[in-house]
C-alpha cells in the first residue's frame, strides 16, 4: 500500500511558502523601504555631532557605523532563511529558535517595541515641528498655532495610512518617503555649500567643562548611532519578498540593501562634511535651521520632512500592527478583516499621537 502522507520534501516546501500570499515584492521594494526606514531627519544632526568630534574623529565614527551596519544588514539578511525550509519573517520567530520558545519572545520583543514604538513618537514629534515650521516660513501673516496641535494633525493623518493591510500595500508611501529624504539631504549639503563658509569659522573643540564636553561627546555618538536605524524592520521587509529553495529571498534583498546603503552614503557623508565645514563649531543641531535663504527651499525641506517621516512611521508601526492582529485572532479568535485593523491600529495610533504631544509640552 503506498502512502498518501505528505513527504518531509513536500512539508518542507510548504513551510517555505506558507504565510502571506502576496509575496511579490521586488529586490527595490526592500531599498526604498530600508531607506525610508534608516534615512531619518537624524541625517539634519550629524555636523551638530562633528563638532563635538572634530575632522578625524567624526569621519571615523562616520565611516565605522556605515560599514558596521551594513555587516549588521547582511548578518540579519542571512538569518532569515538560515533553517532550510524556514522563514524567519519576525524577529519573534528568530528568537524563539534562538532562545527557545519561551525564552525567545521575553528576549527580543520588548527590545523591539522599545526601538519601534520609540521612533513613532520621535516621528510624531519630529512631523508636527516640520509643519509648524513650513507653515510659519509660507504664512507669516496667519494665526500661530500650538505645536502640539500640530503634532495631532500630523497623527490624524495616520489614522488614515494605518489602515493599508501591509507592507506592499504602503509600498507608494514609502517610495515617496525615501526621494524626500534624498530631496532634503540634498538641500542641506546643497544649501551648505552655497552658503559657504561663515565669518571666522573655527574647527576647534567647543570649550566647555571636561564633564560637559564628555556628556556632549556620548550624545554626538548617539546622534551617529541613531542616524543609523532601520535594522528592526529587517525580517518583516524581508518577509515580503518571495523566496525558493533555487532562489532565496536573501539574493534580492541584499541587492536592495546594497543600494540603500549607497543612497544612505550619498546622503549622510556630504551633509555631515560640508555642514561642518560651513558653520563649524557653531553649526545648529539641525542644519536647516543654519539656512536661512532662500526662504522658499527651506520651506520645502521642512515639508519633506514631513512626508518622509510620514513614510517612515509606518514601516516602523506596521510590524507593530502585525503583532497586535495576531494576538487578537490568536487570544480573542477575533476574524481578520477590516474591522480588526480598524479597532488595533486606531488603539495603537491614538495613545501614541496623546504621548507625542505630552513629551512636546
Amino acid at each position: 500500500m503506498v502512502s498518501t502522507s505528505p513527504s518531509k520534501e513536500d512539508q518542507s516546501m510548504s513551510k517555505w511558502t506558507e504565510g502571506d500570499p502576496a509575496r511579490r515584492a521586488k529586490w527595490w521594494y526592500s531599498t526604498f523601504h530600508a531607506v525610508t526606514a534608516m534615512i531619518g531627519a537624524g541625517v539634519l544632526s550629524l555636523p551638530y555631532a562633528m563638532a563635538y568630534l572634530g575632522w578625524g574623529p567624526g569621519i571615523m565614527v562616520l565611516a565605522l557605523s556605515w560599514c558596521m551596519t551594513l555587516n549588521t544588514m547582511w548578518q540579519m539578511i542571512q538569518l532569515h532563511e538560515c533553517v532550510p525550509g524556514t522563514r524567519f519573517d519576525r524577529y519573534i520567530d528568530l528568537g524563539r529558535h534562538a532562545f527557545g520558545p519561551k525564552l525567545g519572545p521575553w528576549i527580543v520583543l520588548p527590545q523591539q517595541l522599545i526601538v519601534q514604538v520609540g521612533c513613532d513618537i520621535v516621528y510624531m514629534v519630529t512631523g508636527g515641528k516640520c509643519l509648524k515650521k513650513f507653515m510659519e516660513m509660507t504664512c507669516a501673516s496667519c494665526t500661530p498655532i500650538r505645536q502640539s496641535y500640530w503634532i495631532l494633525i500630523f497623527g490624524g493623518i495616520h489614522f488614515f495610512l494605518s489602515q493599508l493591510p501591509n507592507f506592499n500595500s504602503v509600498a507608494g508611501v514609502s517610495l515617496a518617503a525615501a526621494v524626500m529624504s534624498l530631496s532634503y539631504s540634498t538641500i542641506a549639503w546643497a544649501g551648505s555649500l552655497a552658503h559657504g563658509q561663515i565669518d571666522n569659522v573655527s574647527y576647534a573643540y567647543k570649550s566647555t567643562s571636561a564633564a560637559d564636553y564628555m556628556f556632549r561627546v556620548f550624545n554626538a555618538l548617539g546622534e551617529i548611532s541613531f542616524a543609523f536605524a532601520g535594522h528592526a524592520v529587517v525580517l518583516e521587509i524581508q518577509a515580503t519578498i518571495p523566496s525558493t529553495p533555487e532562489k532565496p529571498s536573501k539574493i534580492p534583498m541584499w541587492k536592495g540593501a546594497l543600494g540603500a546603503y549607497f543612497i544612505n552614503a550619498i546622503c549622510y557623508f556630504p551633509v555631515a562634511l560640508i555642514g561642518y565645514w560651513a558653520f563649524g563649531q557653531d553649526v545648529d543641531d539641525n542644519v536647516l535651521t543654519d539656512l536661512k535663504r532662500p526662504a522658499w527651499l527651506i520651506a520645502s525641506a521642512n515639508l519633506m520632512v514631513v512626508v518622509h517621516v510620514i513614510g517612515s512611521y509606518q514601516v516602523y508601526a506596521m510590524p507593530v500592527f502585525d503583532m497586535l492582529e495576531r494576538m487578537m485572532m490568536k487570544r480573542l479568535n477575533f476574524p481578520p478583516g477590516i474591522a480588526l485593523r480598524l479597532l488595533t491600529r486606531s488603539t495603537y495610533v491614538a495613545p501614541l499621537r496623546d504621548v507625542a504631544t505630552d513629551q512636546e509640552t
